[in-house]
């Protein structure tokens, strides 16, 4: 029977006051660090129950997708110890470890800083190590993609200093960025994770920006060049600014006000009163002034804040299949065939970042089959609309890298939905033992399934609430 050999977790945003699994009490307005939130200890406890189910006995690898730590709207503190309360439940003093040792960590958006400082660690490694009277090499921006090709993973040094912290010395996180693939023994099948935020245009912002003023300039084909174009606005508007003291508190109430348009309505009216009264224009009255660049932030600001998480409707919106297919066809199939010969027949693609869960099968140039894609979600309330399709997942994988997603959403009304199983749509004429054997596992109307469903939908009210009095706040 197929075990449970990998799981892959994102956007649990540790830290951040609208996530489910830092802990909010009700009436609050900022998230507790130091207390693990019920909808975390339900969900290890879930894991535990699975896990316990495998036959040969072997944990499985974890596989933390991006957006782990919130380091773009709360400071490096609290997400620290958010993610301490992670690390105690899962490798408890005393008690049995849920996973392996060997833990893999893909930054995302909001914690694309840990890649930068683990890249710049192993770059100041390399030139320690490196004594030779030679040019020194450029840095890096990529790590390998596939862990069978003597990957240049970088030690996770702030993760590592965490788990060192609560005494965990044989626990090592380390960074894959900005994808990590696995092979099966037969290199007909693959699995390349990959924290999706450069499946969303604004991402390559300064490439685009490029090639306006530059029409004529070769444009980026790997990974690790688009990365090297756009690292410094990736690592500064989303992943630095809850480190910028008390300007870092408000851009997080900016960003809950951004999810309500009459909160947003008032910030832009405000800053276009500040900027009409600070700039004079020849003729141009205060109102006038103010009124046209009320206009042109809506046009702007409006349309940067319109970002994948809050598009209603379709699983993906227009821009992100776009992105998402320029991405699987340009840089990851050109990846994969910088470390391999040719593609493998069989792939999965695990991304989260859009706080949509889903899975089907979508067909891309340059791969012999269509290509299964499995969404993890996102464990936060960031809109007060209860019919975004929104909700959380769990990626698991078995020995043969057969792929099968836990989920259960989150916004729609309680009781309408429960927690499942579910395979990539599409595939279902193909057989996958490891999908029919999960089904039989996970009963949502028993413990701890039931314990986890009540849990998620009394934190999701709690926060919805806290949503609210924040975006009130200071109106």
């Amino acid at each position: 029977m197929p075990d449970i050999r990998y799981v892959c977790l994102s956007d649990t945003h540790f830290g951040a006051d609208n996530s489910l699994l830092t802990y909010l009490e009700r009436g609050s307005l900022s998230a507790d660090p130091l207390r693990p939130s019920p909808v975390l200890e339900k969900l290890v406890l879930c894991l535990r129950n699975l896990v316990a189910s495998n036959e040969l006995g072997e944990k499985p690898t974890l596989i933390l997708n991006g957006d782990i730590l919130e380091l773009a709207l709360t400071t490096d503190n609290r997400a620290a110890m958010a993610f301490e309360r992670f690390l105690e439940l899962v490798f408890p003093t005393g008690g049995k470890a849920l996973f392996q040792n060997r833990i893999y960590y893909l930054p995302g958006n909001h914690d694309h800083h840990l890649w930068e400082t683990a890249r710049e660690a192993q770059y100041l490694d390399y030139i320690v190590r490196d004594k030779k009277a030679k040019p020194i090499d450029p840095p890096w921006h990529a790590t390998n993609l596939f862990l069978g090709n003597r990957p240049n993973l970088c030690p996770a040094s702030f993760l590592n200093t965490l788990a060192l912290r609560r005494g965990l010395v044989d626990v090592s996180f380390v960074t894959a960025y900005p994808n990590l693939g696995l092979v099966g023994g037969d290199d007909r099948r693959a699995v390349i994770f990959t924290h999706g935020h450069f499946a969303e245009s604004i991402y390559t912002l300064v490439t685009k920006l490029m090639c306006v003023l530059f029409p004529e300039r070769v444009q980026p084909t790997q990974v690790w060049e688009f990365e090297a174009e756009n690292f410094a606005w990736i690592d500064f508007f989303w992943s630095a600014l809850g480190r910028s003291g008390q300007a870092g508190e408000d851009v997080e109430l900016i960003y809950d006000k951004l999810q309500d348009k009459a909160a947003l309505g008032g910030l832009l009216r405000n800053l276009a009163r500040g900027l009409a009264q600070h700039h004079k224009v020849p003729g141009w009255g205060e109102r006038m002034k103010a009124w046209l660049l009320y206009r042109v932030l809506g046009a702007t600001v409006g349309r940067v804040t319109n970002v994948e998480a809050q598009q209603k409707g379709a699983q993906l919106s227009e821009d992100a299949e776009t992105a998402l297919k320029r991405y699987l066809e340009g840089p990851v199939r050109a990846q994969v065939l910088s470390e391999r010969p040719s593609v493998p027949a069989e792939v999965t693609v695990v991304f989260g970042h859009t706080h949509k869960p889903f899975e089907r099968v979508t067909g891309y140039q340059g791969y012999a089959e269509k290509v299964k894609l499995y969404n993890s979600g996102g464990w936060v309330v960031d809109s007060l609309d209860t019919t975004m399709p929104a909700g959380w997942a769990v990626i698991l994988l078995d020995e043969n890298l057969n792929a099968a997603s836990l989920r259960y959403p989150t916004r729609i009304a309680a009781g309408a939905n429960t927690i499942c199983v579910a395979q990539a749509a599409g595939s279902a004429a193909l057989p996958n033992p490891f999908y029919d054997r999960l089904t039989g596992l996970v009963d949502a109307t028993q413990a701890p399934w039931s314990d986890f469903v009540a849990a998620l939908e009394s934190s999701v009210a709690i926060h919805l609430e806290n949503l609210k009095a924040k975006i009130k706040s200071l109106a």
